[in-house]
C-alpha cells in the first residue's frame, strides 16, 4: 500500500489549519503558500476534506477554513480514507462479491487480517498527537549538544 500525494497533502493541510486555529480562518492561498503546493490542487483537496467533515468552510470577507472537529478526534485513518477512499489491500477484502473464490480462499483471510491491522494502526494516531510530536521536536532542536 502506498499513499498518494492526496493522502499526504491532506494531512499537511489539516496540520496547517490546526497550527493556525487560533487565528482567523485559513485561506486556501495561505495554505498553498505555506505548504509549497499549488492553490488549485489545495482547493480540490479541501473539497474532499470538507465532505468528510474534517474542515468546515467559513464564508464571507473573513472566511476560509477551520478544522471541522477537535484535533484529538481526527485520526490518520480519517484523513487517509477521506483522501484515498476506504483502505483495502485487495478488492475482495471490502467487496467479497467480486471474487468467486472468496469462500475457499486462504489468502483472503490473511489479507483481511493485515488490512484490519493497518486500519487499527492508523486509527490510533490523532492529529493532536502529531502536533504534540512537532512541538517536542521543535523544543529538542533548540538544544544543541556537542560531542568532541
Amino acid at each position: 500500500m502506498k499513499l498518494s500525494t492526496k493522502g499526504r497533502y491532506g494531512l499537511r493541510i489539516l496540520l496547517d489549519v490546526a497550527l493556525h486555529g487560533g487565528e482567523a480562518p485559513r485561506l486556501a492561498r495561505e495554505i498553498a503558500a505555506s505548504q509549497g503546493i499549488s492553490e488549485k490542487y489545495i482547493s480540490r483537496l479541501l473539497i474532499a476534506l470538507r465532505r468528510a467533515g474534517l474542515v468546515v468552510s467559513v464564508r464571507g470577507a473573513k472566511g476560509g477554513y477551520r478544522l471541522g472537529r477537535f484535533p484529538e478526534s481526527i485520526t490518520l485513518l480519517d484523513v487517509v480514507e477521506a483522501m484515498e477512499g476506504q483502505i483495502s489491500l485487495v478488492a475482495c477484502v471490502q467487496k467479497p462479491g467480486l471474487c468467486s473464490k472468496v469462500p475457499t480462499c486462504p489468502a483472503r483471510k490473511a489479507w483481511a487480517g493485515v488490512n484490519a491491522k493497518i486500519r487499527v494502526a492508523l486509527s490510533e494516531t490523532t492529529l493532536a498527537e502529531i502536533l504534540k510530536s512537532r512541538e517536542r521536536d521543535l523544543d529538542d532542536s533548540s538544544q544543541v549538544e556537542y560531542c568532541i
